[in-house]
Order: C-alpha cells, then structure tokens, then sequence
C-alpha cells in the first residue's frame, strides 16, 4: 500500500511539475520565423514552467485559419494578427482583453508610439505590438549610377524623372522597371493616406465612419497613382510572379524604385547583391506637405488561453513587448520599435536605413479599419479599373467610395 501511495504522490508531483504549453501562431514570413524562435528559446530559459510551440502558415490562408479555429476551442493560445483584423476579432469574441492589472491602460500609452492607439477598442486594449512600420522608397544605387541619376528623389517629380531614365522597354515587354508598380503591394496605401493628404484632402472623418476621398484630391491622388502606369510608363503590376512581385523584381536588380514597409528590410538586406538605400516618401514642389501610412502587427491572447495558460500568456505576452524583444526584431527584421523611447533614439533616427522609416513616425496615419480586407480590395479594384481597364480615375475614386462606405456602415449601424 506504501508502495502505491509513494508512486501516487510521485505521479503527482511530476503532473504538478510538468510545464505548461503555449501555442503561438504568426504568418510564414521567413526573418519573422526565424527571430521568433530564437525568442521563443530565450524565453523558455527564462521561464522553465513554460513551453512554447510556434505554428506558422501561409499569409493568404492565415486569417481564415485563425478565425475558423479559434471558435471551435482549438488553434493558438497568443496569436499575431494585423492590427487591422482587431475589430472583427474582437467583436467575434475570439480575442480577451489584455488583464488591466498587467497592461493598464495609462502605462501602455505613454510607452508606445500614438498609432498603436488605433487598437484600443472600446477603451480596452486586446493586442499589442513588438514593432511598427512605416513607407519609404528603397532604390536600386547600381541602377541609378547606369542611368545618370545622382540623387535618390526628394519630390515627386523627381521620382517619376528618375524612373523614366532607369526604365527600359515597354508594356509589355519590359526588362528593367524604374518603379515596381504594384497596387495590392504598399501602393494603395500610399495613395489613400499618402496623396489624398497631400492634395490637401483626408482619406476619412475623424471618427473614421465616414469616407470622405471622393472629392478633388480624392482624383488627383488617383490620377497621380495610375498615371505612372498609363502616362508615363514606369513599369507594371506583377513583374515577377509571386506575391510580393515588386518586392522579389527589386532583390533580383530589375527595379529602381519601390515603396514598401520597414518590415522588409531584412529581406531586402539578405537577397539584394547590389548597392541600394532608403529615402523618404517624396512631397510635390512648392507643396512639401508630408504623409506616411503607420501600420503594426499585434500579438493578443485568444479565448482558449484561461487559468494557467492565462498567468504564461501573459508572461510571454511582456517578453513580447519589452525593449530587448523590440531591439532584437529591430536588428533581424528591420520593424521600429513601437517604444518611443527607442524609437527617438537618435542613433536609429540617423540611420541611413532605418532612419527614413523612424523620420515618418511623427506625420504617419494608421486606417482605422473595420474589415481590412474589404476595404482593401475596394481600394484595389478601383486602382486596376483605370490600370486595366481604362475607367476614368474619377470614376474609380467613386466605386470605391461607394463600396467602402458600405463595409462602414454595416460595421457602424
């Protein structure tokens, strides 16, 4: 019987013992991977009672993986979603809030940077990020050097001048681009909160329940985009197969200019055999007003997570977000640190690459999307309508307004 009952309280005790398990999902990004494992490791040295068991899938099927797991009880216990998935997640109870008592309010907004306060829903936070990421132009130097152009661009006119000496052939047929044009890239962005703003017009209300691009800079923006396609011939939509096309097209040497996020310096860093930098997003002559889209993936913690999972998710949840994490995705993924402490560090700030994405911060607008998808593709069918099909910019602006308008209102009424 003595027996029995030492091997009982043995069994016991290892059960006590045993770690508790966290799974945690993220899409297939390959720096992303790669420097969450390396995390993952020094967490769990740090946090023997806990293990952690990084999941990761194709972005195209990412989101619908998530939403049709979490509901059914099964998928990640903390879960890395773009920001502007938050409200659907939210309202869908899929996500709980962050504990108050280990993320108060008050603390988180006056340690990160003013956007990642489009994900407070409903005065709770349920999401926070390690790192947030801006646009810039990155450029080919080789390119520029073949082509006689000395200076990266500061204006607009600048840009489409500097594309033209760099691009050559023609559509169909080209072999060098001189911009990477591509609207379901970073593009779309840039023309809803870059050139609508700096026509002088506001993509939304400030409640954001109200479209208010259909106007004359809500055109102009449109007919600036397209005309670099249609006008001036700077390049084409998918180049390269794939679905970062533009972003694949400059690595390999074909493009001179793209704008694209912080988030892919690593990987431009890794695959580019040539000489390339970073500039800021141009401004038109005799304008100079500035604009930036600001954009952030959060990590949140799902409903499966409760009791113990709850105390572990939490523990990973501040790793996650502390100021060594946010220093080591800096230095492997090229995101900026969503502290503002490290993100006014003046060594980042002169940086000659990282330096133009952390110069964008103060002037950068986060879209308070409701259905990122949607309001996406709206964006998206409008721009390949003038591309592709010949309809007039105006037209487009129109659709689009029209359609996002109704994501809105179904989400709002």
């Amino acid at each position: 019987m003595r027996k029995f009952l030492t091997l009982a309280l043995t069994l016991t005790a290892t059960a006590a013992a045993a770690p508790v398990a966290l799974t945690y999902w993220q899409y297939d990004y390959a720096s992303k991977v790669d420097t969450m494992n390396k995390l993952i490791q020094k967490f769990e040295a740090q946090n023997p009672d806990i293990r952690i068991k990084q999941e990761t899938f194709p972005y195209d099927a990412y989101n619908q993986k998530v939403a049709s797991s979490v509901p059914a009880g099964q998928g990640p216990d903390v879960v890395n979603l773009y920001y502007g998935w938050l409200p659907q997640y939210v309202d869908s109870g899929y996500l709980q809030p962050l504990p108050a008592k280990d993320f108060p309010v008050g603390q988180i907004e006056s340690t990160f940077v003013p956007m990642v306060q489009t994900s407070k829903i409903g005065g709770q936070y349920y999401a926070l990020p390690t790192a947030v990421r801006t646009l810039a132009v990155f450029y080919n130097k080789d390119l520029f050097k073949q082509a006689g152009v000395l200076t990266p661009p500061r204006t607009w006119e600048d840009f489409i001048a500097a594309a033209q000496k760099v691009v050559k052939g023609a559509p169909p047929r080209f072999t060098t681009l001189g911009f990477g044009i591509q609207p379901d890239g970073q593009d779309y962005h840039v023309v809803r909160e870059v050139l609508v703003r700096q026509f002088g017009g506001a993509p939304y209300s400030k409640d954001g329940r109200q479209v208010t691009y259909d106007s004359d800079a809500g055109v102009k923006a449109m007919t600036f985009y397209t005309d670099l396609y249609t006008k001036y011939k700077l390049g084409t939509p998918n180049f390269f197969p794939g679905n970062n096309s533009y972003r694949d097209a400059f690595i390999a040497g074909k493009v001179g200019m793209i704008i694209d996020g912080s988030f892919a310096i690593g990987t431009i860093q890794k695959g580019a055999k040539f000489g390339w930098g970073v500039v800021p997003l141009p401004v038109f002559k005799g304008n100079g007003v500035r604009s930036n889209f600001g954009s952030y993936w959060v990590n949140g913690i799902t409903k499966n997570a409760k009791g113990d999972k709850l105390t572990a998710a939490v523990k990973f949840l501040k790793f996650l977000t502390s100021e060594d994490t946010q220093r080591t995705w800096l230095q492997s993924v090229g995101e900026i640190p969503a502290s503002k402490k490290l993100a006014n560090d003046p060594t980042l700030r002169r940086d000659p690459v990282y330096g133009p994405f952390v110069y964008a911060l103060p002037f950068a607008h986060s879209t308070l999307f409701v259905d990122e998808a949607g309001q996406r593709k709206a964006w998206v069918d409008a721009i390949n309508s003038v591309i592709l099909q010949g309809d007039s910019p105006a037209n487009a602006v129109k659709k689009a307004a029209a359609d996002e308008q109704k994501i809105l209102n179904g989400y709002y009424k």
